[in-house]
């Protein structure tokens, strides 16, 4: 039978005992719950109003007890191998105190394995102000049923916040840490969320951020930025890299929207400013395609120091090979040139070839009205589809948003507003209407910011070089231009030696909107373009 702690000693004369003390607890943040260093309190007070002796303390803080915690118990296994490696002297009995049942396990296999390191031990053990001897069947039986209570217990908990979880997310709803440039607000009184919100400071770092990529900044030089800039410190004090800024770019936090199973739904917080407009969720989804584009990456394409290695195509193989970087001549003599990445049997000087083609392109971006319709055939048309597609978009989902409200409210005899039946309807009839949009808000084709500046530029020499008083793009951005406006094919030179100029008669430029250019082509598959014929040259002069 079990005993109370004050007849212990009626029922073993003679004998001292020695306390191991156990608390854990898994998380609090309301600080509602008792913990670790309060339930150790109650031992202490325990054992010192009985006489029993503290051989030892055991803590796990912030672990969960079920079969569904993630991380190991490193105090309990101690606890384990101490009652069953530790000897002790004659005379002497230990006894495990814990605040309740539930402190020492919440899985029925963890219950198991203590009562049999207890009763192979001769060890009692002690909770909820009652002590249980594991050799006797009763107290075994009672314990075991307290077991069962302290898992069920878990399974129900685990069971509310699982569907807790899923309807939060269904509403759009804050969960998880707070993403870098938002702030949350929680009531003084109960600890309870208030609600999410963007951040002064650090909200407007997330949307420079988005406009150095979609602007042809590369990562690494956002990187090497966040680093640099004091307000772009993260709050909770780790560092940016390279998964962190693709995680931060790729998020759709940003826009206003929670992903949950691998859909999206408008969230209960606000987009980041700048990101709340048609334009801006347009530039959220060129980064989106920018960074998960797989022909963006190229071989070699790391660090780059030079323009155009592995921009150009080479005209002998085909639209699957490149120029790349390459220097040739003696140890005393080098020249840096462009060499075809498979068979080397052409190539060109790299600073003849960067000042050919970038001469090009700035004639090309002093054609403004042929540039812009190169880039945007109908730039009024796709102006107004994007906007009568997004304000179709916003008008199901708000309509959507309504009829799952309407659902969630009550009348007074405690039924829903509106059917379950009534919303699955809805959602069949709106939902596809909501991906077609989406989809097709995603195929109307973007111009990156970079070309709108360039284009839009009163001198695009000066933008590209810089002035005195504001910097020119950087190498990145200068490539970025060059791949969107221009192909660049190279051939083998009619008559070959060291040439001091190059003959046009060699490259091959096909500018965006002419027969020839190509978007991306790293993903054609090898092979399955043969070479271009060698044509006129489209010369910095000819555009």
């Amino acid at each position: 039978m079990p005993l109370a702690p004050e007849y212990l000693h009626l029922v073993f004369p003679d004998v001292q005992f020695h306390a191991l003390l156990y608390g854990r607890n898994s998380r609090d943040p309301k600080k509602k719950g008792r913990s670790v260093n309060d339930q150790l309190a109650d031992g202490r007070t325990l054992c010192d109003t009985h006489g029993w002796t503290i051989a030892e303390v055991f803590k796990d803080t912030g672990i969960s007890a079920s079969r569904h915690a993630r991380r190991d118990r490193d105090d309990f296994e101690a606890l384990l191998d101490v009652i069953e490696n530790v000897q002790v002297p004659a005379g002497v009995r230990r006894i495990c105190v814990a605040y309740e049942a539930s402190r020492y396990y919440r899985d029925l296999e963890a219950y198991v394995r203590l009562r049999n390191a207890c009763y192979n031990a001769d060890v009692l053990l002690c909770y909820n102000g009652t002590v249980y001897d594991l050799s006797k069947r009763e107290d075994r039986k009672a314990t075991a049923m307290d077991a069962i209570a302290a898992e069920d217990e878990v399974e129900g908990i685990r069971d509310r916040n699982v569907r807790t979880a899923r309807l939060n997310a269904e509403a759009g709803g804050v969960w998880g840490k707070v993403p870098f440039g938002y702030m949350r607000k929680y009531d003084p009184d109960t600890g309870d969320l208030i609600g999410q919100y963007e951040h002064q400071d650090r909200g407007p770092i997330v949307l420079k951020s988005f406009q150095h990529v979609d602007g042809g900044g590369s990562l690494r030089s956002l990187l090497q930025w966040l680093k640099s800039e004091p307000e772009a410190a993260r709050p909770d004090g780790s560092k940016w890299d390279d998964e962190r800024v693709r995680y931060m770019l790729l998020n759709r936090v940003y826009i206003g929207e929670r992903v949950h199973n691998g859909k999206a739904v408008k969230a209960q917080w606000a987009p980041i400013k700048g990101l709340d407009t048609p334009e801006g969720r347009a530039m959220f989804r060129r980064v989106t395609k920018k960074l998960t584009d797989p022909s963006r990456q190229r071989p070699g394409e790391g660090r780059v120091s030079h323009l155009l290695s592995f921009i150009p195509l080479c005209g002998e193989c085909g639209d699957d090979v490149y120029l790349r970087a390459d220097q040739t001549g003696a140890s005393h003599y080098t020249k840096e040139i462009y060499r075809c990445s498979e068979k080397r049997h052409v190539s060109v000087s790299e600073p003849l070839l960067d000042a050919y083609v970038v001469e090009a392109v700035l004639t090309w971006l002093r054609r403004k009205e042929q540039a812009r319709v190169a880039l945007i055939p109908n730039q009024a048309k796709v102006a107004d589809e994007m906007r009568r597609a997004q304000e179709m978009l916003d008008l199901y989902e708000e309509e959507l948003d309504e009829a799952r409200e309407l659902n969630r409210q009550r009348n007074e005899q405690g039924r829903p507003l509106l059917s379950l039946t009534s919303l699955s309807a809805k959602e069949m009839e709106l939902l596809p209407k909501i991906e077609e949009l989406q989809s097709k808000l995603q195929s109307i084709t973007g111009v990156p910011l970079l070309i709108q500046q360039l284009v839009g530029a009163s001198d695009p020499d000066a933008q590209w070089y810089g002035t005195d008083t504001s910097p020119g793009l950087s190498l990145e951005q200068q490539r970025e231009a060059i791949r969107t406006i221009v192909t660049v094919r190279v051939y083998k030179a009619l008559r070959p030696g060291r040439a001091k100029s190059l003959d046009p008669a060699r490259v091959r430029l096909s500018f965006i909107g002419s027969e020839g250019f190509i978007r991306s082509p790293r993903s054609r598959a090898r092979g399955s373009v043969p070479a271009q014929q060698r044509g006129p040259a489209v010369g910095p002069g000819r555009g």
